[in-house]
């Protein structure tokens, strides 16, 4: 037996800081859930009420892990395939209105996470000047975790959208044609396809 949060290193240093001393809101909308949590919100996200355990088999290779937004969107690793490195595994943001995002590996989302913004959109001079804007309580001390755990910083504008981009790129198509094997009829499938990769 162990104590570790989960089967995963870079997930338990994340866990280990979030648990720390000072405030644990460290950015915007995350909070971590009981790892693999099975009432995460996927059966109903994925509209399979009354199909649960006809699609178990591919809702297994799903580990729900935390909170993304105040809104009900939460975080997922997408077992896409049988790498023993779990921490490269993509993780899927599903959306409280029915968007996904892809994130390839943990730690460009963790570089998201230092954004200390829900929808992942850097702070500006402008915001950062507004007296009416706060960071979250431990945003600062996360950025010096951030760099100091693993020497990475807060990315850009242009570095965020670049990190959502190439998920979405190398793992979309593949989530996507996954997910219509089980998912819901409800689900409009194509609408991701058209918007990531310009399919029809």
């Amino acid at each position: 037996m162990t104590d570790a949060y989960a089967p995963i290193s870079e997930l338990n240093l994340l866990k280990e800081f979030s648990d720390g001393p000072g405030d644990a809101y460290f950015s915007d909308g995350f909070e971590f859930y009981e790892y693999n949590r099975p009432d995460a919100g996927l059966v109903e996200w994925l509209s399979l009420e009354r199909r649960e355990e006809e699609a178990r088999g591919h809702l297994n290779r799903l580990t729900p892990f935390a909170q993304a937004t105040g809104s009900g969107s939460f975080y997922a690793l997408w077992h896409c395939d049988d790498r023993t490195d779990l921490a490269t595994l993509p993780i899927i943001r599903f959306g409280d209105e029915g968007d996904l995002d892809i994130i390839e590996g943990l730690r460009n989302l963790f570089r998201l996470l230092a954004t200390d913004d829900q929808w992942f959109t850097p702070w500006d001079e402008e915001r950062e000047a507004d007296p009416d804007e706060e960071h979250s309580p431990g945003h600062e001390a996360y950025v010096v975790w951030l760099k100091e755990t693993f020497g990475l910083t807060p990315p850009t504008d242009a570095e965020a959208d670049e990190i959502l981009d190439s998920g979405r790129k190398k793992y979309g198509a593949r989530f996507v044609d996954w997910l219509e094997e089980f998912g819901s009829e409800k689900i409009d499938f194509d609408s991701w396809r058209k918007e990531w990769l310009g399919g029809s």
